[in-house]
């Protein structure tokens, strides 16, 4: 959505603040997700559950697309957002099907794969909406969910037998492994805000490319989605890391790349080739990040993947919907370099988190979450 934001911002006559909120509303619907329907995951078969989460975001889609009022588009962003999980539910499969010395670099894999479909989307969705306009992309986007489904439903390979969970300890599990794994806690906490840094540049560039003295064109904004290339680049690099044991170097890393992205973005707000290296990096150090934090909270609890992923990935994105609204807000009031202020506040706030000497971990691999 982040790159049509200027379309529909002009679509249904809002301004900043409220096209900012609708990215607000789709992680928090994405959280709801991730809280709700992911942990579902140690109950049901994923490769089931996957395939009913695609069908229902490309219906979700659909109705988007045909939606003329704020109100209800803003509701369906919730919606969008609730059954955008898919991916996520994914993961924690291709985990437990990697032997633990490949597990990382599997999960960076799979990582780069969705950061190139991110890509695409961004740049696809830019070049569609001018020639077609936005809600074609929309269209088109449930369109391609629905298809993936089909193919999901014949490429999934069976799951190994796993311990019976009950409905409460798979909604609830997720809420004791934060408060017993206090790796879980700080990655989660290293993540959310990866994902604030993220989220608050692609709420805002669009507004700022599309004004003087820039004035580009939607595609043209769009096609700076494919400078996170650096992300799959650095999703790998940090999976060798990880499988080397050395996750507090990647950590680092990932953060110093992730305060100086946004340090160039504010040195070069009016210079259109620092901006897109500022993006580069930026990027780089948020998937690197992510990519390392998984590699650390999938070793926990191998029991209780999905359990596990929902609880990051909950505290991940309520950082994204915590960086969207405020980075959208303070763009209103302060313009970019506020914007970009804010972006280096959470850089430097990452930087010092990676500085922190990790706990030991509480729960070995292998451990069953039935005690958890």
């Amino acid at each position: 959505m982040q790159p049509l934001l200027h379309n529909v911002a002009r679509s249904f006559a809002i301004g900043t603040a409220a096209a900012g909120l609708l990215v607000t509303l789709t992680q928090v619907g994405y959280g709801l997700g991730l809280a709700v329907i992911v942990p579902l995951g140690d109950l049901i078969p994923r490769r089931r559950l996957v395939v009913v989460v695609f069908l229902a975001s490309a219906l979700a889609m659909a109705i988007s697309a045909i939606a003329h009022s704020y109100g209800l588009f803003a509701i369906l962003a919730v919606i969008v957002g609730l059954t955008s999980v898919g991916g996520q539910i994914l993961i924690p499969f291709s985990a437990d099907l990697s032997s633990p010395e490949r597990r990382a670099r599997t999960v960076a894999v799979l990582m780069s794969g969705l950061l190139m479909g991110i890509l695409l989307s961004r740049t696809v969705s830019g070049i569609v909406a001018q020639l077609a306009g936005w809600r074609s992309v929309y269209y088109g986007a449930a369109a391609l969910m629905a298809l993936e489904a089909l193919a999901l439903v014949r490429l999934l390979p069976q799951e190994r037998p796993r311990p019976h969970a009950s409905l409460s300890d798979t909604l609830l599990g997720g809420i004791r492994l934060v408060r017993q794994l206090p790796q879980l806690r700080r990655r989660g906490l290293a993540g959310a805000l990866a994902m604030a840094t993220f989220s608050a540049l692609w709420t805002t560039i669009a507004f700022h490319l599309s004004a003087s003295p820039f004035r580009l064109s939607q595609a043209a904004i769009g096609a700076f989605g494919l400078l996170g290339v650096a992300g799959v680049v650095a999703a790998n690099a940090a999976g060798r890391l990880s499988d080397q044991h050395r996750q507090q170097w990647s950590s680092f890393i990932a953060a110093l790349l992730m305060l100086l992205g946004y340090a160039a973005l504010l040195v070069g707000a009016r210079n259109i080739v620092v901006i897109a290296i500022g993006i580069f990096v930026l990027d780089a150090g948020v998937q690197g990040m992510q990519v390392t934090n998984q590699s650390v909270i999938y070793a926990l609890a191998p029991d209780a993947r999905s359990r596990i992923t929902s609880a990051y990935m909950v505290m991940y994105f309520a950082g994204g919907a915590a960086g969207s609204g405020f980075a959208g807000w303070i763009y209103d009031a302060h313009g970019w370099r506020g914007a970009c202020w804010f972006g280096i506040a959470l850089g430097c706030a990452s930087v010092a988190i990676a500085l922190l000497a990790p706990p030991k971990l509480s729960v070995r691999s292998g451990h069953s979450p039935g005690n958890l």
